[in-house]
């Protein structure tokens, strides 16, 4: 496993310029079997991010713990080069993903880009004058569900809400379990849909899906998560819909109608604790569909993928409510928006 991550690595930084790429290939192994993403800043240091912190490449493809006088600096013209290639040399084509802040590569992984907008009409058309790179490295790591299904005694059909900070893993284990319903790992063989927004999920290239997502999954990607909810269940009849970071009001929506559908639903949310989860209303307000029977909180990006808590659902609702009773004179369900 930690030599494939090392060859994703070097996969990933094949869309960086020709001379970034020469120097971050040289990195050793272990560091790049650790690094979750890889940052390229006008006039900064190339720097490496890891489980265990951010560190810098040097200019032999050494990394530091801080910036020194021996840096690999990234400098216009690279950035210019990289986003040309990341973008396979079609930036037009490429639109759509690029007014979003993304491009998705082959192998799954994903390059967030930063610049200035360029706007028409109020609305973001494109981006110019690009200041920084950031290619999140795509790892696959079965078995990355195996703690939470066997809490669950294997059975996911109540529903799952995943919470956690960013980088704690919730994405890859939301792909574990996709790859494990659809193809029978965790029982008997489920029809999955995968509602892959931003891509990160199925890493779809060149409408293939680069990850291992199980043979029974059907992927729609680049869909707003509420609408695809509702395409799925009009056209997919899926067993389980699967989706990252949810939280608006629409999604909300799409949630209690894929419920009352028959729909099981598994999904994430950003909350770093359970106290904070408890006092988001968004998630208050998912827990209030009925949809989600329980609750996993995820620890931070120094252990990405372990399991603090299994919660059912009914108590921590109970426990919000309660707390915000406290705080604002029993007045709870109003301040949540369910009076």
């Amino acid at each position: 496993m930690e030599k494939k991550n090392s060859l994703r690595f070097d996969s990933a930084a094949g869309a960086l310029c020709e001379r970034i790429r020469k120097v971050v290939k040289q990195i050793p192994d272990g560091v790049k079997e650790q690094t979750q993403e890889l940052r390229l800043r006008i006039n900064r240091p190339v720097s490496v991010c890891c489980t265990g912190g951010i560190y810098f490449v040097t200019n032999r493809g050494g990394i530091s713990c801080r910036p020194g006088n021996d840096m690999l600096m990234a400098e216009k013209e690279d950035l210019e080069e990289s986003f040309h290639t990341i973008c396979s040399y079609s930036i037009y084509s490429h639109q759509n993903e690029i007014r979003n802040g993304y491009v998705t590569l082959a192998g799954g992984h994903r390059v967030g880009i930063s610049g200035t907008a360029v706007c028409k009409e109020g609305e973001i058309t494109g981006m110019r004058d690009i200041s920084s790179v950031n290619v999140r490295i795509a790892r696959e790591i079965p078995g990355a569900a195996d703690d939470i299904i066997e809490c669950l005694h294997h059975n996911l059909s109540s529903g799952l809400l995943l919470a956690g900070a960013p980088a704690s893993g919730k994405t890859t284990i939301l792909r574990d379990i996709a790859r494990q319903l659809s193809s029978g790992i965790c029982g008997n063989i489920k029809k999955v849909t995968v509602v892959d927004e931003r891509g990160e999920l199925a890493g779809t290239y060149m409408g293939i899906p680069q990850n291992d997502l199980g043979v029974c999954s059907d992927v729609l990607d680049g869909y707003p998560k509420a609408q695809g909810i509702l395409q799925a269940v009009r056209s997919l009849s899926p067993e389980y819909i699967i989706c990252d970071e949810l939280g608006t009001s629409d999604e909300v929506r799409a949630v209690e109608q894929g419920l009352n559908a028959g729909v099981s639903i598994i999904s994430s949310i950003h909350a770093g604790s359970i106290e904070e989860f408890i006092r988001r209303r968004q998630a208050v307000a998912l827990l209030e569909t009925g949809a989600f029977g329980n609750v996993a909180i995820l620890d931070g990006h120094e252990h990405p993928g372990t399991i603090l808590g299994v919660y059912k659902a009914g108590d921590l609702l109970a426990e919000a409510y309660r707390r915000t009773d406290a705080d604002c004179g029993g007045n709870a369900r109003r301040y949540y928006g369910v009076a």
